[in-house]
């Protein structure tokens, strides 16, 4: 018997205007919900520009409080249209601290839950250490009325311990919010190998888990506040995997893009049966993977 549920995600291209941005979302999440969408799901740090290409401490101001207006407009939002949005905020947990949140909001407008982003990378232009605490609530799934969402962020979504873990307790699909594109420099060649890697690494965690899996990502060019490279043209191609890895939803690498793609919850009860990889893990032998490094 098929569970299906309908999912919007939401492909967008920001500017420095944060309300702008946010309004912009919130028409988007209206239309996605007229057309049948029960969870919403957006992409990393939607609303503002992707400040980490630089380090400032001035850029810590866009962190905003939990609960604050940002919160209040999200549940507000989740409340009139009676859906479920996943949203990627900066937290501003206290002076100096703050963590890249992803803030679940259930169909009432109440806060289902939160997951801060536990692997924080560090490379020209994504200098997100500056900003960002390591995330402390481990990797927990969020129960919703639409399902126990899996919710990751960005550069965990490399990671198959930070997938599997949200499997194994209990997920029912894998959510990443995502920004991540192109630096300028980077060869033709490279940058396909690049958004093919991430395509396929993902597509791996849902076949491994037997899970469907969402991923969104932010499109369009941004530029580097101090010059020091070209900027990044984020490459979109938000998508939507089955648990067998197939795709349900492709977007374009190049333009907005807006969907409501339908995933059958129940399928995943059948590829578990028929790829017991939960059932035959060998978990008497993976001490080692506790370890940085076995040398």
């Amino acid at each position: 018997m098929s569970n299906i549920l309908k999912v919007g995600i939401i492909q967008q291209a920001n500017t420095g205007d944060i309300d702008n941005n946010r309004n912009r979302l919130a028409e988007k999440m209206r239309r996605l919900a007229e057309n049948g969408a029960r969870l919403i799901v957006n992409q990393e740090l939607h609303d503002s520009l992707y400040f980490c290409q630089t380090e400032s401490t001035d850029l810590c101001g866009l962190a905003v409080g939990f609960p604050s207006k940002t919160t209040e407009f999200y549940s507000a939002l989740a409340r009139e249209l009676g859906v479920v949005i996943v949203t990627s905020l900066f937290e501003r947990r206290a002076p100096g601290l703050y963590h890249n949140t992803a803030v679940v909001f259930e169909a009432d407008g109440s806060i289902a839950g939160k997951y801060r982003k536990m692997h924080i990378p560090d490379d020209p232009a994504y200098y997100e250490k500056f900003y960002f605490t390591p995330g402390d609530l481990g990797f927990e799934p969020i129960d919703t009325s639409v399902g126990r969402l899996g919710v990751l962020v960005c550069w965990d979504q490399w990671y198959p311990e930070a997938a599997r873990l949200m499997a194994l307790r209990g997920a029912e699909m894998l959510i990443y919010p995502t920004a991540i594109g192109w630096e300028s420099s980077d060869a033709d060649d490279e940058k396909s190998r690049q958004r093919e890697a991430w395509i396929t690494v993902q597509r791996g965690h849902a076949i491994a888990n037997g899970l469907p899996l969402i991923a969104v990502n932010r499109v369009g060019h941004e530029d580097d506040p101090s010059n020091v490279t070209g900027g990044i043209q984020f490459w979109g191609s938000s998508f939507v995997a089955g648990p067998q890895g197939e795709f349900l939803f492709k977007a374009p690498d190049d333009k907005e893009c807006e969907a409501v793609v339908e995933i059958d919850l129940s399928r995943s009860e059948n590829v578990r049966r028929w790829w017991p990889f939960l059932r035959d893990r060998r978990i008497d032998a993976y001490g080692g993977l506790k370890s940085r490094f076995l040398d």
